[in-house]
C-alpha cells in the first residue's frame, strides 16, 4: 500500500531545512491542498495557481571571514515539470556595491562572495527571477532583503581631545560645570554604541593644590559637575581632568580625553590701602597737576572688575580743589589739583581716602570694613601768572573796520597786583595793534574775509600778557576775531560792447549783459539792472535772471553806433551801483528780425565763442531770436565764429544746456571774459618770445583789388604770429583798415546802396573753407559785414 508519511514544505535557509511532521495517513486520506498550498479545486479538479515567494529577511553578520556564504536557497515549482534557471539583481550584485552577492543559476542559492561592513549598508534588497530555458519569467519575481549584522568593530569618539569649561570659586556642590561628548560609529540600537562616561584623572592648576576630588560625571549624559567646596581662586586657578568613555554599557571599547576647568574670580576681597598715611605738597594758583599717588592692594583677579580700585575723597575738600582718579595699568590712585589753591587762604589740607572695587562685593566676602587712607597736602607760596579775564578773548567786528578802532580792553589781571606789559606774538595779517601798558588791542588797517588766514570769516591772533616780578612768568591767550562781510565793492557790467536790431520790439534780438561782483553773498547777486531816466525814452533793459539782463531799444533807431549807460546794484546792505558805457552797434535786421551774424561777430571780438554761444543760447530760450532751427543758431555760433581755439572752443560752451534762461543762475567767475576796454601794455606777453620786443609793423597799404585782400590778410597774420606784444591766446586780430577802391566798396556800412547784381563774390570761394561756407551762406549785402569782423582769418 502506497502511503505518504511526511508532508514536506522546505525552505533552505543556510544549509537548513525545516520539516513539519503531520503523522501516518493513508495516500488516500492526504488532503492535496495541505501538500499543495497554491493548488485549489476548480471545476471539478485541481488547479494551479500563481504565487509570490515569501522569504524573511536574511541576516548576515558583518566582518564574517567565511565566504563565500550560502545564505539562502529559493525554488521554483515548476521544478518538477522543466529545467528552470534562476536570476539576481539589485544593490551588491548588478549594481553599486557590486560584486557582493551571487546566485547558483542552476540551484538558486544566494551567496555573500566577501565580507560585509555594516558602517557603510546596513542593508541590501534584491531581486530574484526565475526563468525558463527561453528566457521567460516563469514566477513573479521575489524580493530577498539582506540585513547586515552589526559587531563591535568601532571604538568609542570623542569630539574635541580637549574640552574647556568653567565654574566660579565657592561653587556648591552639584553646580554644572561643562559637558563631555563622544560618539560611536555602531548601531546605536545595540550594547554596540552604549556609551558610558567616567573621570578617571585630576590634577589641580597649579599642581598638587588640591588632592581631593572636587568634580563628578554623569556616566550616560558626559556631564561634569561639582562635587565638593573648596573651590578658591586665590589657590586654584584651574583643573585638568582626564575622562573615559567606554561602549557596552562601559565594559566594551574605551577613548580617552581631556576636560580643562578654569576656575572665575569672584569678588570676594576689599582692597585695602598699603600705606594708610601719606604727607604731599601743592604750587598755589597752579591746576591740572598731579600731587601724589597712593596704594591699595587686592587679592582678587588682577584686571578685572573684582581688583580693579575706585578712590574717593571723602573729607577735607568742601571747595573741591582736589580729583582722584585710578590708573588702570598700576591700580593707582593719582591725586592732583582741579582748582587753584591759595596759600594766602589755606596752607594745609587733610584729606580722608575711602577705595573699592569697580565690581559689587559679593556675599561670599567676609564681612570686613572698608579701608580709610589720609592725606596731608602743603601748600606752597610762589609768584603767580598773570590771567586773561576770558580765553580765548572773542571779537566781532566788520571787515571793513576803520584803522585806530578800539577792540578789547582790560583783557588779563596779575593775582599778585604786578604790573604787566603786553605783546602780540602771532598776528598774521598784521592787522592789530596793543598797547604795551594798557593791553588795549586796536584795528592796525582794515581787514579782509579773503586773506588765506581767514577761516569761515573767522580770523585767530595771539596775545601775551608777562609781569614784570622777578622771572617775568608770561600768559597767553587766543584772540579769535569773527568779520562781518560788508560790500565794499560795486559790481561790474560786461559785455561793454555789442549789437542789437535797429527794429524795436520784444520779439527782435536784445544784448545780454551781466555783472561781477568782488564781495561775497549776501553782497553780490541777485543783481538789479536800470537805465537813467535820460536813456530810458530810446532804451528799456530786461531782468532775466538774478545775475543776466536784456537791453532792448524801445523806439526805431537808426543804424550806426550808440552809447548807452546802464546802472546796475548788488544785494549788499547797503546796497552798491556802478554805472557803465555800453557801446552798442544798432544794425537793420530787416522783416526776419535776422541780426545773428552780425551780433555774433561783433560780440565775438570781444568775449569768444564761449560767451556768444551762452548769449544767444539764452536769447533763444526767450523767444527772442528767431531762427529756422537749432542747427541755425548752432552753426552761426561755431562755424562762423572761430577766431578762438577750434575744437577746444566748441566744446567751452554747450549751448543746448541754455534753453531756458531761468536755469542759467550765477556763473563761475572763471567763465566771464575779460572787461574790455584794457590798454594793449596790460595784456599779458606770450611766452614763446622774449619780452619788450618792438612789435612788428602791420600791412597798412590798402588793397588795388579785392583779389589781393587775401594776401592783405595773410600777411597780417604772418606778422601777428611774431609779434611777442599780442596776448598769448589764439585771438581775434582785427583790422580797422578796409582799404580804398574795393569792388565791395565800405565794409562799416551795412546800409550800402549797392545791390546784388552790382557785384562778383565768387572770389571768396577761393580763400579757404570758412570764407567759401559764407560765400555758399550768406548774400554779399550779409558777408560784407561779416568779412569785417573776421578779417582775422
Amino acid at each position: 500500500m502506497a502511503a505518504r508519511r511526511l508532508a514536506v514544505l522546505c525552505v533552505l535557509v543556510a544549509g537548513l531545512c525545516q520539516v513539519w511532521s503531520s503523522g501516518q495517513v493513508d495516500q488516500d486520506d492526504l488532503n492535496q491542498t495541505v501538500l499543495y498550498p497554491w493548488r485549489r479545486k476548480s471545476s471539478g479538479g485541481l488547479s494551479r495557481v500563481k504565487r509570490d515567494w515569501i522569504i524573511p529577511p536574511i541576516r548576515v553578520s558583518e566582518n564574517s571571514k567565511q565566504v563565500p556564504e550560502n545564505l539562502v536557497q529559493i525554488k521554483s515549482d515548476k521544478v518538477f515539470t522543466g529545467e528552470v534557471i534562476y536570476k539576481l539583481e539589485g544593490p551588491g550584485v548588478d549594481q553599486d556595491p557590486k560584486n557582493l552577492f551571487e546566485i547558483d543559476d542552476k540551484t538558486g542559492w544566494i551567496r555573500s562572495m566577501m565580507p560585509l561592513d555594516r558602517e557603510k549598508y546596513r542593508s541590501f534588497t534584491l531581486k530574484a527571477f526565475a526563468l525558463s530555458p527561453s528566457g521567460e519569467r516563469l514566477e513573479n519575481p521575489s524580493t530577498i532583503e539582506i540585513l547586515v549584522l552589526d559587531q563591535n568593530d568601532n571604538r568609542p569618539k570623542f569630539s574635541q581631545k580637549e574640552f574647556a569649561g568653567a565654574v566660579a570659586e565657592f561653587s556648591v556642590p552639584g553646580t554644572s560645570v561643562m559637558s563631555v561628548t563622544a560618539t560611536d560609529a555602531d548601531d546605536p540600537t545595540t550594547d554596540n554604541a552604549m556609551l558610558s562616561y567616567s573621570i578617571i584623572g585630576q590634577e589641580s592648576i597649579p599642581p598638587l593644590r588640591i588632592n581631593k576630588t572636587m568634580f563628578g560625571i554623569n556616566n550616560e549624559t558626559g556631564a561634569i559637575y561639582t562635587r565638593d567646596v573648596g573651590i578658591d581662586w586665590e589657590v586654584v586657578k584651574g583643573f585638568r581632568l582626564k575622562v573615559l568613555v567606554a561602549d557596552m554599557s562601559g565594559m566594551g571599547l574605551t577613548s580617552e580625553a581631556h576636560a580643562i576647568i578654569n576656575v572665575n574670580d569672584i569678588n570676594n576681597n576689599r582692597p585695602r590701602f598699603s600705606p594708610d598715611q601719606y604727607i604731599m605738597s601743592a604750587v598755589e594758583n597752579k591746576v591740572g597737576f598731579v600731587i601724589g599717588w597712593v596704594n591699595a592692594t587686592d587679592k582678587d583677579e588682577p584686571g578685572t572688575g573684582n581688583w580693579q580700585a575706585k578712590y574717593t575723597i571723602t573729607k577735607g575738600d568742601s571747595s573741591g580743589n582736589f580729583d582722584i582718579h585710578t590708573d588702570p595699568g598700576t591700580n593707582q590712585g593719582i591725586l592732583s589739583v582741579i582748582k587753584a589753591l591759595d596759600f594766602e587762604s589755606q596752607t594745609e589740607h587733610t584729606l580722608t581716602l575711602t577705595v573699592e572695587n569697580v565690581n559689587p562685593l559679593s556675599i561670599k566676602a567676609p564681612n570686613d570694613p572698608m579701608s580709610i587712607a589720609t592725606v596731608v597736602v602743603n601748600v606752597a607760596n610762589e609768584n603767580e601768572a598773570p590771567r586773561f579775564n576770558k580765553d580765548p578773548i572773542e571779537i566781532v567786528v566788520p571787515e571793513s573796520v576803520a584803522p585806530g578802532t578800539l577792540l578789547a580792553s582790560n583783557i588779563a589781571y596779575d593775582p599778585d597786583n604786578a604790573k604787566l606789559r603786553y605783546d602780540i606774538p602771532r598776528d598774521p595779517e598784521g592787522w592789530l595793534i596793543i598797547d604795551a601798558e594798557t593791553g588795549e588791542i586796536k584795528a592796525r588797517r582794515s581787514f579782509s574775509v579773503r586773506s588765506p588766514h581767514v577761516k569761515n570769516n573767522i580770523y585767530t591772533a595771539v596775545i601775551r600778557v608777562t609781569d614784570t616780578d622777578s622771572g617775568g612768568i608770561s600768559t597767553t591767550a587766543s584772540l579769535v576775531i569773527s568779520l562781518r562781510e560788508t560790500n565794499d565793492f560795486p559790481p561790474q557790467l560786461f559785455p561793454l560792447m555789442g549789437t542789437v536790431c535797429s527794429e524795436a520790439g520784444r520779439g527782435t534780438p536784445g544784448l545780454v549783459l551781466t555783472a561781477v561782483d568782488e564781495d561775497l553773498a549776501p553782497h553780490a547777486e541777485p543783481f538789479t539792472f536800470d537805465l537813467p531816466i535820460e536813456v530810458s525814452a530810446n532804451w528799456t533793459i530786461m531782468q532775466v535772471n538774478e545775475t543776466h539782463a536784456m537791453l532792448h531799444p524801445l523806439v526805431e533807431l537808426e543804424t550806426g553806433e550808440y552809447v548807452v549807460t546802464v546802472l546796475v546794484t548788488d544785494s549788499g546792505s547797503p546796497s552798491l551801483t556802478a554805472s557803465a558805457q555800453v557801446n552798442v552797434s544798432v544794425c537793420s535786421c530787416g522783416k526776419d528780425s535776422d541780426c545773428k551774424s552780425e551780433s555774433a561777430a561783433v560780440t565775438s571780438n570781444q568775449v569768444g565763442v564761449s560767451f556768444i554761444a551762452f548769449e544767444i543760447g539764452l536769447l533763444k530760450g526767450q523767444g527772442l531770436l528767431v531762427g529756422e532751427s537749432d542747427d541755425d543758431i548752432r552753426d552761426n555760433v561755431l562755424n562762423y565764429d572761430e577766431q578762438g581755439g577750434g575744437e577746444e572752443d566748441e566744446n567751452a560752451f554747450n549751448i543746448d544746456l541754455l534753453r531756458n534762461p531761468a536755469d542759467v543762475g550765477p556763473l563761475p567767475a572763471s567763465f566771464y571774459p575779460p572787461v574790455t576796454g584794457i590798454p594793449r601794455g596790460n595784456q599779458p606777453l606770450r611766452r614763446d618770445y622774449p619780452d619788450n620786443l618792438p612789435s612788428p609793423s602791420y600791412p597798412r597799404k590798402p588793397p588795388a583789388d579785392p583779389t589781393d585782400i587775401e594776401d592783405f590778410i595773410n600777411d597780417g597774420l604772418e606778422v601777428a604770429d611774431h609779434d611777442p606784444n599780442v596776448p598769448p591766446y589764439d585771438t581775434a586780430l582785427i583790422y580797422d583798415y578796409e582799404g580804398d577802391g574795393s569792388l565791395a566798396g565800405s565794409l562799416s556800412s551795412i546800409a550800402s546802396a549797392s545791390s546784388d547784381g552790382d557785384q562778383d563774390y565768387d572770389y571768396l570761394n577761393d580763400w579757404g573753407p570758412r570764407f567759401k561756407k559764407l560765400a555758399n551762406m550768406y548774400d554779399p549785402l550779409h558777408c560784407s559785414f561779416i568779412l569785417k569782423c573776421h578779417l582775422s582769418y
